[in-house]
């Protein structure tokens, strides 16, 4: 849950004074914390995973279950038990979460980087769910579920303790502020997300239509669709999650709007998509012995590069709302939209389409080619005026009434489903999921996975899915991510595009009037691996600005801390992404620890910021190493947007995979770049029901560069794969050395976010998850194989192979479709229940099931073959959670009577109770566990 400290927090009202300042000291600390860390090389491989629980309360006599408030007693009672067990290598730590029934568990030391040590994540994980069986009271179970499925629908019945609903932090129509973790960061992060944004957070979530649904019946809105959705069998509906305001001023809370997901090129334009993207301009100064601009490094400051835009190029940038008459292009430099005096008019809006023509700028493009036949817009024809420039937009949102379809009203367009409301944190940040932290080599490495990891994040969590009920109703969605997304939202209305009163906030940042595109808790908004040239060097003073070519989103900064950062040697890429995050308040300020923070050697305000980005990967510079004894702590990124499972087994294959995917990508310097705007239309498409089986995603074509050949019709690039799927490569011929740095990098993955050459456009393409994983024709041979062959590369021995093939197996059924992901498990339980009345209602007959069966999956009491196929999960009990100590301390006589009576019943000398075989989970089989 982030940051966690001992402290009194201050209120919002009282935080408002010190917010510039945090927000100002938080970039001294990073840059402090950079400098002395940035030539940390070396660092092993060293990882965890974070696994939450829910813990909650059965009433067998009436079929009823609730919240169990005992969070704290439950983890205070672990700790203790830990503490007592510490000379045990393998133990467990936990930590509190958001909610009063949620406890957080991680490994007590980190895996390091041994195949062996893969098979330690399962066997710990069956240990964390061993140990806190043992503190749990009768009655009480804590099954590894996303969400407590009647959260918010029994009123003042939801827990027990009975708790009322409502409260001053949350003011809540549906749930009681006593639900919420007692530790004050968690209300007080609640209460001033609420108070900053000028009202209670608005999750709206999709309801699942079934034929007895009552909100659906007589509903006449605009293409509500059946339910199936109301986008046919060729597409997915899609949630456009934390862009609602529109459709509630237009019909309400009850309603969302939902769009439909076609093909690559539809999606671009369609303007429903809510996505803001960068535009495309023609540079074209016409004016007497103007050739075109030079580059500005901020408005009004000149920047003479040798390279800058002359007539007739083309570049991507985004205006600047808060700064009207500017734009900011995708490589971080500015340019004036016309003269000062509003006479002439510099740029010139064009099709997404349209191509630069300047030479020097194409020192930055690609060298995967485009296919024939792609639809290009020569600029010369664009400046000849033979083709259209497009209508105004304002960043990638059209203001024109046509839609993509053709239709003059633009309400044709709409599609809205009836939805789920929600206004509170705890129904997000309730929600449990498994998160990966990986420890690079150094902050290089720890960069490119960040970006590789990026693409990963919304593949990952459709496969994971596991997400569709809240609130007691089933709905039309199967992830969590944007459920959070809208419960943390703090945005003011100006920040969210909408009209707002009582702007300007003079202690806010940007006044509050900034537009901010995505939440707080989204997917990221720019790769941050810099890179560099393939030629190297810094010819033409490229390196002083943003080399990526694939972040194509508007990428709202604060322009002081991006200055502070760059003046501070701190490159372009990475000061876009940290001056990204400080576009946000402080959350949460507490007394005392204000201008008292040594901003030197701690970073606790630079944390209050960065622990309240919650974005799809978070990139971690080391902490302060205040203590001599303190472990060293390396360069480090964090996974974070998989969906919990119901098993070990699972969560373990998933971890496990997350961790030799970073790996197999290393190793074979792959490049999962795509554009930073098909990563956030893959989030959105992961959402969707049953995406998994039936979806498709935006994934590279082309994980290693390509080679030139020729089909006779003059040049044709060939995949060094389809080499492998041929059987024509020839392993005899002597290998050749690739091009490596001093830190043994490649110059391939140094170039990989520049893909010098030309444009990118078709460098990807659609694929489904079968593909994906297992591959496509002869020129993509999917991840899972790559991973394969990479343990055929290390060598892995086959102890551990054997564990990880099964593994591997269990995710490749998944992806193909042969093995359901929980979320439509569940449905489907939901669905087949008798008390179910197909009216997409959970009812507490329902949900005590659905829980009790949740819970006997993961202790391996209740086989499910749709779920797992043939994996078996060995029965877990109390047995074996803790050693059993060989005690001395005196025992009474009727005790020792006691246990020999045990004995003169038997009728042989060597019958036991436990002679007919050992307990699998008992203390004596403790080291068997725990084998490899």
């Amino acid at each position: 849950m982030g940051l966690l400290k001992v402290g009194v927090p201050k209120t919002w009202d009282d935080s408002k004074k010190n917010l510039h300042y945090v927000r100002q000291a938080g970039i001294r600390q990073f840059v402090s914390t950079y400098n002395r860390v940035k030539d940390l090389k070396g660092d092993e491989l060293l990882w965890g995973d974070e696994i939450e629980y829910g813990v909650f309360v059965l009433d067998p006599d009436n079929k009823k279950i609730r919240l169990s408030l005992r969070a704290k007693d439950i983890m205070d009672e672990l700790n203790r038990k830990e503490l007592e067990h510490s000379q045990i290598s393998e133990g467990c730590n936990w930590v509190p979460e958001y909610g009063a029934w949620m406890v957080e568990a991680t490994p007590n030391r980190p895996y390091t980087g041994f195949s062996t040590d893969l098979l330690r994540v399962e066997r710990n994980m069956r240990l964390r769910r061993k140990r806190i069986l043992t503190v749990l009271h009768e009655n009480e179970i804590a099954p590894t579920v996303t969400t407590f499925p009647l959260l918010g629908a029994l009123g003042d019945d939801g827990s027990v303790p009975p708790v009322p609903v409502g409260g001053p932090v949350t003011e809540s129509e549906y749930i009681s502020d006593k639900i919420i973790n007692p530790h004050p960061r968690f209300g007080t992060l609640t209460a001033n997300i609420r108070q900053r944004r000028g009202s209670k957070v608005n999750i709206k979530v999709p309801l699942f239509r079934d034929r007895n649904t009552p909100e659906f019946k007589g509903f006449e809105i605009v293409r509500s669709g059946g339910k199936d959705g109301c986008c046919g069998s060729d597409a997915q509906q899609l949630w456009r999650y934390g862009k609602g305001d529109a459709c509630e001023e237009k019909y309400g809370r009850g309603y969302v709007t939902v769009g439909c997901s076609t093909t690559s090129r539809d999606e671009q334009i369609d303007e429903s998509t809510g996505m803001a993207t960068m535009e495309k301009w023609l540079v074209d100064v016409q004016c007497d012995g103007c050739k075109g601009l030079f580059y500005r490094s901020a408005p009004n400051v000149i920047v003479p590069d040798a390279d800058w835009p002359r007539n007739g190029d083309v570049v991507m940038g985004y205006e600047i709302p808060d700064t009207p008459g500017w734009i900011r292009l995708q490589n971080g430099y500015y340019l004036p939209m016309q003269s000062d005096d509003g006479n002439v008019q510099f740029l010139f809006k064009v099709s997404k389409r349209a191509q630069p023509q300047n030479t020097e700028m194409k020192r930055i493009g690609s060298n995967t080619p485009l296919f024939r036949g792609a639809e290009q817009e020569d600029v010369a024809s664009l400046l000849g005026g033979t083709v259209a420039i497009v209508e105004p937009s304002v960043n990638g949102e059209s203001t024109s009434s046509h839609t993509a379809n053709g239709d003059a009203d633009a309400t044709s367009n709409e599609r809205v489903r009836a939805a789920v409301h929600m206004d509170a944190m705890a129904f997000g940040m309730g929600c449990c999921c498994l998160q990966i932290t990986f420890q690079a080599k150094d902050v290089e490495e720890s960069r490119f996975l960040f970006d590789q990891l990026n693409v990963m994040a919304p593949i990952m969590m459709a496969l994971t899915a596991s997400t569709p009920i809240l609130k007691g109703r089933l709905l039309d969605t199967d992830a969590r991510w944007g459920i959070i997304s809208e419960s943390v939202d703090d945005r003011t209305p100006a920040e969210r595009g909408r009209a707002d009163p009582n702007a300007p906030y003079d202690e806010y940042a940007a006044k509050g009037q900034r537009r901010i595109y995505k939440s707080r808790y989204d997917s990221i908004s720019s790769y941050i691996y810099q890179g560099t040239l393939p030629q190297g060097g810094d010819p033409k003073g490229l390196n002083n600005r943003v080399l990526n070519i694939y972040n194509d989103i508007p990428l709202e900064i604060d322009q002081d801390s991006y200055e502070e950062l760059r003046k501070s040697g701190v490159d372009p890429a990475l000061a876009q992404h940290l001056a990204h995050l400080f576009i946000r308040d402080p959350l949460v300020i507490f007394d005392g620890a204000v201008e008292e923070v040594d901003d030197e050697i701690q970073t606790d305000h630079f944390e209050s910021i960065q622990s309240t980005n919650w974005q799809s990967v978070r990139w971690k510079p080391p902490p302060p190493r205040n203590d001599p004894n303190a472990p060293h702590i390396g360069w480090r990124t964090e996974f974070r947007s998989m969906e919990i499972q119901l098993t070990d087994f699972e969560n373990a294959a998933f971890a496990v995979f997350a961790v030799l995917l970073q790996r197999t990508i290393l190793t074979f310097d792959l490049n999962l770049y795509i554009p930073i705007s098909r990563v956030d239309a893959n989030m959105q498409r992961a959402h969707s029901r049953n995406a998994a089986a039936k979806g498709k995603f935006f994934f590279r074509r082309h994980l290693a560069p390509l080679e030139e050949g020729d089909d006779g019709y003059g040049v044709k690039y060939v995949s060094m794969f389809s080499m492998a799927a041929s059987g024509t490569f020839d392993s005899s011929s002597p290998s050749t050395d690739e091009d490596e740095d001093d830190d043994s990098v490649s110059i391939k993955r140094r170039s990989a976010p520049t893909a010098p050459g030309s444009d990118e456009e078709n460098a990807f393409e659609e694929m489904t998850m079968a593909e994906i994983m297992t591959g496509k024709g002869d020129f993509f041979p999917g991840l899972i194989p790559l991973v394969r062959a990479y343990l055929d590369h290390i060598g892995a021995d086959s102890a551990s192979r054997e564990r990880l093939d099964s593994y591997l197996d269990f995710i490749e059924k998944r992806s193909v479709g042969e093995l359901l992901t929980p979320a439509t498990w569940i449905r489907n339980f939901v669905r087949s229940h008798p008390a179910y009345e197909h009216d997409s209602f959970v009812s507490d007959e329902i949900a005590y099931d659905l829980m009790v069966a949740c819970k006997e999956i993961g202790e391996g009491k209740r086989h499910v073959p749709e779920l797992l196929g043939n994996v078996t999960i060995r029965p877990i009990t109390t047995d074996g959670a803790y050693q059993t100590k060989l005690d001395s301390k005196r025992a009474t006589n009727q005790r020792l009577v006691q246990l020999l009576q045990r004995y003169t019943r038997r009728k042989s000398p060597f019958d036991t109770e436990f002679s007919s075989e050992l307990a699998p989970d008992s203390n004596n089989a403790a080291s068997a566990e725990f084998a490899p």
